[in-house]
This record gives structure tokens, sequence and C-alpha cells, in this order.
């Protein structure tokens, strides 16, 4: 598209690029659109009849994979999904600290805050920190107190019940 010289681009001038529009394939219009007779569907059989097309799946009468597979197990849509730490991360951090969700982010222990925290039991903890979290499991919370750490439950965000519908 070449501009006038003066005044820029208008508005009446404007056209699409050459190729940006292609022909609507027209079929069933006679033997003048170049998709006469069989309109693309070729001779006989069941694509060439009206609704001769079978759903999606249809495997010409085999048992279709879909029932063929076993089907095992349920996940609930309303499941509580947490990001998970384990106390063995937690030693990275100073006797006395305060370990948060914003904390274990800036650590790299968690992926986004987004999810809500729940701290596991697995491996041991030798000095006293206050944790912050949304969720402990039994075991975690016996060797955080058991060396005179405190625990703290966080309500659960917003965000993270919103996901755990959806």
């Amino acid at each position: 598209m070449k501009t006038p010289k003066q005044g820029g681009i208008k508005l009446n001038r404007l056209a699409p690029a050459r190729g940006a529009k292609k022909h609507e394939k027209r079929i069933g219009c006679g033997p003048g659109s170049g998709h006469g007779k069989t309109a693309t569907k070729g001779h006989k059989g069941q694509a060439a009849r009206s609704g001769g097309t079978k759903h999606p799946g249809f495997e010409g009468g085999q048992q279709p994979l879909i029932r063929r597979v076993p089907k095992v197990g349920f996940i609930s849509i309303f499941r509580k999904r947490y990001a998970i730490v384990n106390l063995d991360a937690l030693k990275q951090f100073e006797s006395g600290a305060i370990v948060t969700p914003e904390i274990l982010h800036k650590a790299g222990l968690i992926r986004n805050l987004k999810r809500d925290v729940k701290i596991l039991g697995e491996g041991d903890i030798a000095y006293p920190l206050l944790v912050s979290a949304h969720a402990y499991s039994q075991s975690a919370l016996q060797k955080i107190q058991a060396v005179g750490g405190t625990t703290e439950t966080l309500r659960a965000s917003q965000k993270s019940q919103m996901q755990s519908q959806g």
C-alpha cells in the first residue's frame, strides 16, 4: 500500500495487506464454483450423507478408548492444596527467628503466596523458632514445641479458598 506524499495515512485509503483476506470456500454452488457435484464430499459412503459424521472418539464400532481405560479413584474439586514445607527446610533460619509465609517465599521454600502454607514434620530442628503458617501436621507441632518454639495458625487466605473451590 502506497501512502500519499502529503497528509500521511488516510482512513479512506486503508486496505488489508495482500493475502490477508481469503475467499470463502463455497461448496454446493454448482460447477462454476469449482466445488460442484459432490461438494467436496466424495462419492457415496457415510461421509457423503447428511449428518453422516460420527461423534468424536468413535472408533468404527470398536470399544472406544475412553471406555477401555479403567477409571479408578476420585479427586474432590473442593480439596485444599497447600504449599508444603518440611521442618528440615527450616534449619536455614537462625534460632528465635520469626518464620512467615512471606519469609519462606523470599527464601525460595515456596513458589508463590497464593497457596496456604502447611508445615510437615519430616526432619528435626534443634532450636526454637516462631513459625506462622496456615496448617501443621501433628508431628511438626510436637517437634517445634519440644524445642521451645511457638506456632501461630494463620487464617486461610481468600485466594486459596477461591482456588480450592474452582
